[in-house]
């Protein structure tokens, strides 16, 4: 059901949602392998879409690990909300990954020790990618760490104009194959 909801919004929203199916469980593992969930207070997900990567932030964080979950589309922000409502310590947010230093104060938090995305950088307005970006680096914990996907590396340039300390992996076990990019400052 969760891809039949996911390949609608595409339909209707393909410029945010940015591909037809969601993330694979091979592609959330490699997303998430060097996340220290033992130590992490805080962690953000943006564009959690159906939940894919979020199940893994979930399994893998203490139950005192505060999570954020930023979404733009309603449609997913209600399905995230019905799916994990009993969830302690989940700040489900529908809003811009741009405002994320807003929603962490207004939790009590100045940093979050590891930002995934989900965002779909090569169709967002470059004004947009910027100020996420920018936002996102100002948001980071000083050891802190940013990881996204990609399907090329297009974007490359854009990533680190903003970061410095780049890691790239390849991920083939999913549709299509993806780069998983880790930033630092």
């Amino acid at each position: 059901m969760a891809n039949i909801k996911f390949i609608l919004q595409y339909i209707i929203k393909p410029r945010t949602t940015g591909a037809i199916l969601p993330s694979s469980k091979s592609l959330a593992r490699k997303m998430t392998e060097h996340i220290n969930f033992a130590e992490a207070e805080c962690l953000v997900e943006y564009g959690p879409g159906t939940g894919v990567f979020t199940e893994k932030l979930l399994s893998g964080r203490r139950k005192d690990t505060e999570l954020f979950l930023i979404e733009r589309n309603a449609n997913f922000c209600d399905m995230l909300r019905e799916k994990y409502k009993n969830e302690p310590n989940l700040h489900i947010i529908e809003d811009s990954a741009e405002n994320i230093g807003i929603h962490l104060a207004a939790q009590g938090f100045l940093f979050a020790d590891y930002i995934i995305s989900g965002l779909p950088f090569a169709s967002l307005p470059p004004e947009i990618s910027d100020n996420i970006l920018e936002q996102t680096k100002n948001c980071l914990a000083p050891n802190g760490c940013f990881i996204t996907f990609q399907y090329t590396l297009f974007k490359k340039k854009l990533f680190t104009k903003h970061f410095s300390k780049l890691t790239i992996k390849h991920e083939l076990r999913n549709i299509p194959p993806a780069y998983v990019l880790t930033f630092q400052i």
